[in-house]
Parts: structure tokens; sequence; C-alpha cells
């Protein structure tokens, strides 16, 4: 590489820490101490920045600071770069000696109660030197976290199959139920049809998550449409409601148990959702990662 470009990289580095912290504070004296240099240093960066782009990468508001649309650009581009250097220290160490490596997995809010802790303590057992980063939230961003280098592996629901960027590999069929209050009119039933979930209010995830998706399909295949009363975030949070009388919902089945003040009731026909892991196809695993993913194809296997 030329010399100058390597010196000049060298130097825009904590330049791009200082930007990136400019997306979470809208502070300046606040962002430079995330970046551990003195409030003037970070001015003196910022002025610097812009006279090597010709363009102002921040601008005042207020007593406040936002990046320009030229610094979010910057920062985006440092930090999908960061996220590479990440995953390129990790394996580089990994490759040393495996059993003291590091996976980074992101997975559904619906899975972080019995799933995802049992696959882990089964693995841990086996490698207990193995560190875990563990990330919640929906699919959607999930996947842009694997996108970005800043997950390993994601557990999520439905699988992106025809997404040429990744890899995906089905490890489990949760079954959906109907989720309704104690002494709703449907409690009773053995199974309950689509048709009649959608005369009742109903409480949803948000779109943007996979289940979300999921039951939207469901609801167009049976051509009808439910009437969206409250939509939420986390599946037991849409339990809560459910308990307390605000409508029905379709939910994965609960692991152990149904939650007080509920009843869970097979739907009709019967749906599922596919759980699976999710890597990068542009990318190499690290061996603790593929070790990881190997347990859990294992288990499922077994299971």
């Amino acid at each position: 590489m030329d010399d100058a470009l390597t010196t000049n990289l060298i130097s825009l580095a904590p330049r791009l820490a200082l930007l990136e912290a400019l997306v979470d504070e809208s502070n300046l004296t606040r962002a430079a101490a995330l970046v551990g240099v003195p409030q003037p240093t970070a001015s003196r960066w910022l002025a610097e920045l812009a006279e090597n782009l010709g363009t102002p990468v921040v601008s005042r508001i207020g007593r406040g600071i936002r990046l320009t649309h030229a610094g979010r650009q910057l920062s985006e581009s440092a930090r999908r770069a960061a996220g590479e250097l990440r995953l390129g220290l990790r394996a580089a160490l990994a490759e040393a000696d495996p059993e003291r490596g590091h996976v980074s997995l992101a997975f559904l809010h619906t899975m972080g109660g019995v799933r995802v802790p049992e696959l882990l303590a089964g693995f841990r057992t086996a490698h207990p030197d193995v560190r875990f980063t563990l990330v919640q939230g929906a699919s959607e961003d999930l996947l842009q976290r694997l996108s970005m280098g800043e997950a390993d592996l994601v557990l999520t629901a439905p699988l992106p199959v025809e997404d040429p960027g990744f890899e995906t590999s089905a490890i489990a069929k949760q079954p959906l139920v109907a989720v309704v209050p104690t002494g709703h009119a449907l409690a009773a039933r053995g199974r309950v049809g689509l048709a009649e979930l959608a005369e009742s209010e109903f409480v949803s995830l948000k779109p943007g998550f996979g289940l979300r998706r999921i039951i939207d399909d469901l609801f167009v295949q049976a051509g009808c449409t439910p009437r969206v009363s409250f939509e939420g975030e986390e599946a037991d949070t849409l339990r809560g409601m459910v308990a307390a009388h605000l409508g029905v919902a379709i939910l994965p089945e609960s692991e152990p148990l149904p939650n007080p003040g509920t009843v869970e009731i097979p739907l009709r026909p019967a749906a599922f959702r596919e759980i699976g892991l999710v890597w990068s196809a542009d990318r190499p695993l690290s061996p603790a990662v593929r070790m990881f993913r190997d347990y859990a194809e294992a288990s499922a296997e077994r299971g």
C-alpha cells in the first residue's frame, strides 16, 4: 500500500470513531470522552475532516451537534469497516485456540426464555471457555447486524432462504397457537381457525418482526384480516395484554407453560414457524463460531 495512503488511514481511524460516537451523542464533550480525547482535540478533528472533504461533517443545533449527510455517510462506512475488522481480529485470535474463542449470537426476543439458555448451557458444558456476546431484537434488525459484521450467527424465524448474502440451517419447527384470555368464548375449544380469531380484537408484534410476517401471511392465506388494536415488541408483553383481556394473539407455544390468565389453543390448520441459524455467505466463520453452529445443528438432530 502507498505510504501516504497508509498514513492517512491511520490518522483517519480515531476521527471516524468520533463520528460514530456522535451518532449516539448529540454533545461533543461526551462524544470526545467516549473516544478518549479532550473536547478541543475533537473539535480540531472535525474541522480537519471538513477541510479535507470540502464539506462539513457536523452541524450545530442549539447547544447540541449532529452529523450532516456527509458525516452520516462517512460514519456508516466506518461502522461497516469496523465490523469487518472485528470479525478478522476474532478469527485470527480464535485460530490460535478455538476453545477460547468468541461467539456473537443474535436472537429473537421469543427465544430468550428457554431455547437459547438451554442451547448455551449444553454447549458450555463441553466448551466452558468460549465467550459469548448476546443480542436480542427483531428479525430485520438482527439480519442487519449480521450484514454489518456485528454478529456471527443469528437465531431467527423465518429464515432468509432467498437472500444470497446469507447461509441458513433450519434446526427446529415451533408450533404457533392462539392465545386467548381465560373465560374467552374460544377458551374451551380444542382447535381454532384464523377466521374465528379475526372476529376478536387482536394484539400483535410490530411490523418488521419475523413472527409478524408469518402471522400476516397466515391471515392472507385464510382470506381474512384481524383487527389489530395493539402492537408490541415482545411476546411476553403481548401475553400480558391477552391476560388483561385486551385482545387475542397468535404466538409460539409457551416454553414451558402458558402465562397465568391465558389459554393456548392449537390452530386449525396447524401452523409452525421454522427456526434456524443464519450466517454470512461472504465471511468465513471462526473456529469457535463453527463449533457452536455444529453443536446447535447436532442438538436439533438429537432432539
